[in-house]
This record gives C-alpha cells, sequence and structure tokens, in this order.
C-alpha cells in the first residue's frame, strides 16, 4: 500500500515534517558546501595572482616534460611531415638503399612532395643512363621503404656543365652580347 490515502491525498503520519535537529543537518551541510565553494574561489584568485594556473602534480599529465624523440614525433605527426622526414632519411641513407658504387656517382637533389617525384643527379651520362634503367625497382624498393605510393617517379639527370660565358669581360647584369644593341 502506498502513503497517499484513499482520496489521493498524503498521509500525515507516513511523512513527517523535520524537526529541529534534521533542519540543523540540512543547515550545516549547505553552510560547509558554501564555505567549500568560497574557499575554491580564494585559491583560484591566489594561483591567478601568483602567475599559474593549474600546476603540474606527482601524476603525469599533459603539461609534463616529454623526451626529444617523442616530441618531434608528435610534431611531424600533428603537421602532416611523416612522409618528407622519412624521404629526407633515404637521403641520409642513400649508399645503404641503392649500394656504395652507384652512391658514388649519383647523389639525390631534392624530392616534390606534391608530385611524389625524386630528382637524382649523376656525374656522368653512364651512370644516369644506368640509373634509369634501375628506376622502377628503385621505386619499388622506396616505397617498400617508405610507404606506397611515397616516390612515384624518379628524375635521372645527367652531369650539367659550367655556365655558359660570353667572355672574359663581362659586365655586372648583362646578358650577353645582344644587350649593346638597343
Amino acid at each position: 500500500m502506498s502513503a497517499d490515502g484513499p482520496a489521493g491525498k498524503k498521509d500525515p503520519k507516513k511523512a513527517p515534517e523535520p524537526s529541529g535537529v534534521d533542519l540543523a543537518r540540512v543547515a550545516l551541510r549547505a553552510a560547509r558546501e558554501q564555505a567549500r565553494a568560497r574557499g575554491d574561489a580564494a585559491q583560484q584568485k591566489k594561483q591567478a595572482r601568483r602567475g599559474g594556473g593549474l600546476r603540474s602534480g606527482a601524476r603525469a599529465d599533459g603539461r609534463d616534460p616529454m623526451a626529444l624523440g617523442a616530441a618531434i614525433n608528435r610534431l611531424l605527426t600533428e603537421r602532416g611531415w611523416e612522409t618528407p622526414a622519412a624521404v629526407g632519411g633515404v637521403m641520409g641513407r642513400w649508399p645503404e638503399i641503392v649500394g656504395e658504387d652507384v652512391a658514388k656517382h649519383c647523389v639525390p637533389e631534392k624530392y616534390d612532395e606534391d608530385e611524389r617525384v625524386l630528382v637524382v643527379r649523376c656525374d656522368s651520362t653512364a651512370w644516369a643512363t644506368n640509373l634509369r634503367l634501375l628506376a622502377p625497382t628503385l621505386v619499388a624498393r622506396l616505397n617498400e621503404d617508405l610507404g606506397h605510393g611515397a616516390v612515384k617517379l624518379i628524375k635521372v639527370y645527367g652531369p650539367s656543365g659550367p655556365a655558359r660565358r660570353y667572355g672574359p669581360l663581362r659586365a655586372p647584369g648583362s646578358t650577353g652580347p645582344g644587350d649593346t644593341y638597343g
């Protein structure tokens, strides 16, 4: 049977009014909560005056210092620099990837991230021709190391000759013999 009477009214015997002791407990609880809130507000003001806010404690959180390697890996991931950094590592390990003989004569110059093209300069046309023949195998090896599709093409350039000069005496800024004739 419920606390309601036959007409849906509450039975006064079942729901007693709070007595003086109960009222004192409720008032004490409310006063403690207000004091705690005032103390928290005062503590926050004090920390703000000291120039702090949250301070790192005994347990690990996001504000703690981290190892340099972990910080660099996090930065690479956040900025999306994984592929350029990996290609930079390939340029540093070039002799291991292509072999010592090829590395003596062929040097990677640059990597175009948008087109996914690696540019390699060779010191002779014979080595450039040899590397052009090895390019598909080299692309496959690089993609195994870097991830699928990191390098789509290797452009191989032969040796470039010295800049063309038009004589021993040359005026600074001139474009050659044609600039004297208006």
